[in-house]
């Protein structure tokens, strides 16, 4: 061990040793120390002294060392939720250090703002790593986002089937209404409102392999005449739309630009419009110290992107638009079981994964973004909220005036990508296909 190592040892090991909540069993060759007191209950084991001196770099040094292989734990969620427990006292320090990082911070958001050229580097960072990847994790909706489980035991699919019907119904969608959409994904809600509610959809997306495979999507459910799918920046989208549904898109926005985000879904908005937000969100009190840190996720998960807080939202939209508020869902618990369920899917496709092209690194990477997102939306440091908004000229009910249609039990199509990716995973493993969805407990 070298002497930076053993001082960037005993600087961490004095850190955690101040512990308030959880337990942390460090072992180190013959060495084991247990830290802190109570649960959650976390073990590490370190397989490289390189690891000290990375951790002096937040969470962004924690996940870059557990990528290397320089340490490893049997349940990396309860190590990254003992860290969250006690963030709160570490942002406090941060906090007072925020006036001297002023300048920094400015510079490097005046270097990274997202303009169309970066915004479209950042998302295909990220969504175009491959359909394959996502159609392995996700469920035969292909939704990127959180699901809602009324019950518990609800598979995957069906929860997510679950979390579109919510948004339909929130948005009271009826066949009369025009739809946009910011943020396709693969095209998931596109197809679901327009099947069962008989509305037009207008979806965006500045993904190219999304674009692609929403198209695709659009044609085989046979919806191409009520679906319109886009390749544009929210911010060159014109025309007045009767609803507008933004499903954790906006967390791509980057904090420079969220009044300009909530100024362009107001103007987008006719004057009996509603809007659906579903936002992950950050602590109030930790926004500031984190909208532009070089965090772990910000820089090797999803360049560019920041959390809203729920302050930063509602001063937006009472500085911005002219919209109110007409309700808040806290959507938190079930992005935590989402998370868990996605990871093990990920976890059961890792031989397919391999296969692909997805080395150890990237696996060891992704697997600490799943564990890490799901310990902090399980110890609530981020959040998920379903917002709805609505211009001043709504009342309930006005609008079109058809009656709202009711849910059609049509056969499902799933995503292109998804049937593609249980066709191969069957072929080749003669059949076994259970980590895409089809049992109850990875899906």
């Amino acid at each position: 061990m070298t002497v930076a190592q053993r001082v960037a040892r005993g600087i961490v090991l004095g850190l955690l040793a101040r512990l308030r909540s959880g337990q942390l069993t460090v072992m180190e060759g013959e060495r084991r120390l247990v830290l802190g007191h109570g649960s959650p209950q976390a073990a590490v084991q370190v397989r490289s002294p390189r690891l000290w001196p990375r951790l002096l770099y937040g969470s962004r040094g924690m996940a870059e060392a557990y990528a290397q292989g320089f340490w490893e734990s049997q349940d990396l969620t309860a190590v990254v939720r003992v860290a969250a427990r006690n963030a709160r006292s570490l942002d406090e320090w941060r906090r007072r250090l925020a006036p001297a990082r002023v300048p920094l911070q400015t510079a490097r958001g005046l270097r990274a703002r997202n303009t169309h050229a970066r915004s479209r580097c950042g998302i295909a960072a990220h969504y175009d790593l491959g359909n394959e990847l996502f159609a392995l994790m996700l469920d035969e909706t292909m939704m990127y986002s959180s699901a809602y489980f009324p019950r518990p035991e609800m598979t995957l699919a069906r929860a997510s089937r679950a979390k579109l019907e919510l948004v339909c119904s929130t948005l009271d969608l009826r066949t009369g209404d025009h739809v946009l959409e910011i943020g396709t994904g693969w095209g998931g809600f596109a197809v679901h409102a327009a099947r069962t509610r008989g509305c037009r959809v207008t979806t965006t997306t500045i993904s190219r392999e999304q674009y692609e495979h929403a198209r695709e999507w659009v044609q085989a459910a046979g919806v191409a005449d009520r679906v319109t799918v886009l390749r544009e920046d929210y911010r060159d989208l014109h025309g007045h739309y009767d609803k507008l549904v933004c499903i954790e898109m906006i967390e791509a926005v980057g904090y420079r630009d969220f009044d300009t985000f909530f100024a362009r879904c107001s103007n987008l908005l006719g004057a009996h419009g509603r809007m659906l937000l579903q936002a992950i969100t950050i602590d109030d009190r930790a926004y500031e110290v984190e909208k532009a840190s070089r965090s772990f996720i910000r820089t090797h998960i999803f360049p560019g992107g920041c959390l809203p807080s729920l302050a930063v939202i509602a001063r937006c939209i009472a500085q911005r638009t002219d919209m109110r508020t007409l309700g808040l869902r806290d959507l938190t618990p079930h992005y935590a079981e989402t998370l868990r369920r996605w990871r093990a899917n990920f976890e059961a496709a890792t031989d397919r994964l391999e296969d692909l092209g997805y080395d150890e690194r990237f696996r060891r990477l992704w697997r600490m973004y799943l564990a890490y997102c799901e310990a902090g939306f399980t110890e609530r440091r981020i959040g998920l909220m379903q917002m709805t908004l609505a211009k001043p000229g709504w009342r309930p009910y006005a609008g079109p005036t058809s009656l709202p249609r009711r849910p059609r039990r049509s056969p499902r199509i799933p995503a292109p990508a998804f049937a593609a990716a249980r066709r191969r995973n069957s072929a080749r493993s003669g059949g076994t296909t259970a980590y895409l969805g089809t049992s109850a407990s990875a899906s």
